[in-house]
């Protein structure tokens, strides 16, 4: 009889390891920071988009202690375009491909850094402004693809984008970073389009 009820105590505490754990998303009372992102350039448009979301979802993100431990976090991306070190045609006969001077390349470089720099700090301080929570990120790469890549690493709960309004043609030569990001992205996008006087 001793056996038989140890036996099954054992059974029992076999049975309750197994049990699958409470993951936090499925804990009661507890949820995720939700995280907006918003890609930035130096557009007037993209910087319109920010100030929409700062202006619309202001409650969620507040800076407040009450806000931090259920709303959400607005990070702000910008990303610079990779330069390439070599000019992708020949530059006389014979010739396959011409290789800057390394000063000229730093020199590059620099003035992307300074330009993603100052383009943060204004985006910083518009949050800060309305006491949002929020953070910045640099990427380098091909912007609409680095957008897209960095939604799904961060499991961004919406994506926020401007609309620059490009014409047909353009749209058709160079492709729209709001068009790709809204096929491609793992999460819902909105994609704010700002009045005729910015995009003009």
């Amino acid at each position: 009889m001793a056996e038989d009820q140890a036996t099954a105590a054992i059974e029992t505490s076999k049975v309750e390891e197994k049990q699958p754990q409470t993951t936090e998303a499925e804990a009661p009372g507890v949820t995720r920071t939700k995280r907006i992102m918003v890609a930035i350039d130096e557009s007037d448009s993209s910087f319109y988009a920010l100030q929409w979301v700062i202006d619309h979802f202001s409650t969620l993100l507040l800076t407040t202690e009450g806000a931090e431990a259920e709303g959400g976090l607005l990070t702000v991306v910008h990303v610079q375009p990779t330069f390439h070190h070599f000019a992708p045609f020949p530059a006389g006969p014979g010739a396959t491909a011409v290789y800057p001077p390394s000063l000229m390349i730093e020199s590059v470089k620099k003035t992307q850094q300074e330009t993603s720099a100052a383009l943060l700090l204004r985006a910083l301080q518009m949050c800060r402004a309305k006491q949002i929570r929020s953070e910045t990120l640099v990427f380098e790469g091909e912007a609409k693809e680095m957008i897209c890549q960095a939604v799904e690493q961060m499991h961004v709960d919406l994506l926020v984008v401007g609309s620059r309004g490009l014409g047909k043609i353009r749209r058709a030569l160079i492709g729209s970073v709001s068009d790709y990001c809204a096929h491609h992205a793992n999460c819902p996008i909105l994609i704010v389009k700002p009045p005729k006087e910015i995009t003009s």
